[in-house]
């Protein structure tokens, strides 16, 4: 989980350095840093079952300090298209007021992008998306803390999303109120893994030490990606446990292959073709008289591919595919199967990155990835 947990903060960190980098080669003056300060509390999401246990006498509070850079000095024209965003790293902590959760903290990057008429004076709109890793929960343990259904280790992923507006109180200060959702989960690396969910209402404010820059919206063109085929190779790698009264975790990979084209210059969408592989097939107390056959760990089907475009090496990637054929005693529960996830182009058409593989609301596991992309 660690290692999950510093790639993620790593390919944040990739891009703000590099950011930063292109903008001192191609201009002398620096990007602007912004400082926020961020309370939340509310919104705790959960089952009627789980809020009469785990979060029976529990209260959300939270809070946040961001350190981020405006890119506005850039020669990629995808930081234009996103109204010159954010890019920065933040620090949370919180409590849920209740010894069985604990008191979670967490580091993640973040990207926050500016929407709505750029040009008023006093009303501004942003909406925000973070990644990073948390610590210090008190996961579920048989003898001392049964209660806590919901998490089965200490350390898990933080998914971090938010939209909110903000109001000019002067050149250096804004202040901001709106909703985040947080998402905590281990991806099924140790059981129980019911993830925790918020949607808590936060106030905040923005410090700019060199003050307000006006900047136009504009719309560089992009002509050059119309019509252009793009294909993908990668191959995932991650561990999953079955059972939560056998702590063993079992091997599953990932061979996938997709090709896509741009719909915009910020969007690609496409398709191809998934294979699984689950070493829990081996296992004759989990696959039974199936146990060693092929048809037990193999599972796969054709797959709809979506990427987002952050900036020209970051891209949020997701699949929405369905089982050809897939055993439920390796946790494929469902014929339908999701994927949401990272990656960054560490040196030219080769990506690493990471994402999560769930059926409907229910994790199956965390794939570390690598990949390269023809004809990028």
């Amino acid at each position: 989980m660690l290692r999950f947990f510093s790639l993620a903060l790593f390919i944040f960190s990739i891009n703000v350095v590099s950011a930063q980098v292109d903008s001192t080669q191609q201009n002398s003056k620096r990007n602007p840093f912004i400082v926020e300060l961020e309370v939340e509390n509310g919104g705790i999401l959960a089952s009627k079952d789980v809020k009469n246990t785990t979060f029976e006498h529990a209260y959300y509070n939270g809070i946040n300090l961001r350190l981020g850079w405006k890119i506005i000095h850039s020669s990629d024209k995808l930081f234009k298209l996103y109204n010159n965003p954010i890019y920065g790293f933040g620090i949370y902590s919180s409590t849920f007021n209740t010894d069985i959760i604990g008191s979670p903290y967490a580091l993640y990057g973040f990207i926050q992008s500016p929407f709505g008429k750029l040009t008023s004076q006093k009303w501004h709109f942003d909406y925000r998306i973070g990644l990073g890793m948390s610590g210090n929960f008190r996961p579920y343990d048989e003898d001392t803390n049964p209660l806590n259904l919901v998490i089965g280790t200490k350390n898990n992923v933080y998914i971090d999303l938010g939209i909110r507006t903000q109001y000019q109180i002067s050149s250096k200060f804004r202040a901001g109120a709106g909703l985040s959702f947080h998402h905590f989960s281990n991806g099924a690396m140790r059981l129980p893994n019911k993830g925790i969910n918020l949607i808590p209402i936060a106030l905040s404010i923005t410090y700019k030490p060199a003050g307000e820059q006006r900047l136009q919206k504009e719309r560089p063109l992009m002509d050059s990606l119309k019509g252009k085929i793009y294909y993908h190779v990668n191959y995932g790698l991650g561990f999953k446990q079955i059972n939560r009264d056998v702590e063993k975790r079992y091997m599953k990979t990932t061979l996938s292959a997709y090709a896509s084209t741009h719909v915009s210059p910020k969007w690609r969408m496409g398709g191809g073709l998934d294979i699984f592989y689950s070493a829990s097939g081996n296992n004759e107390e989990i696959a039974g008289d199936e146990h060693g056959k092929l048809a037990a760990k193999l599972s796969g089907g054709p797959s709809y591919y979506i990427a987002h475009i952050l900036n020209k090496n970051l891209v949020l990637n997701g699949n929405i595919g369905y089982y050809i054929h897939n055993q439920e005693f390796n946790g494929e529960i469902q014929k339908i199967f999701l994927r949401a996830g990272a990656r960054y182009y560490v040196y030219k058409n080769l990506n690493a990155g990471a994402s999560i593989k769930a059926h409907m609301g229910k994790a199956d596991f965390i794939e570390w990835t690598m990949g390269y992309t023809f004809n990028r």
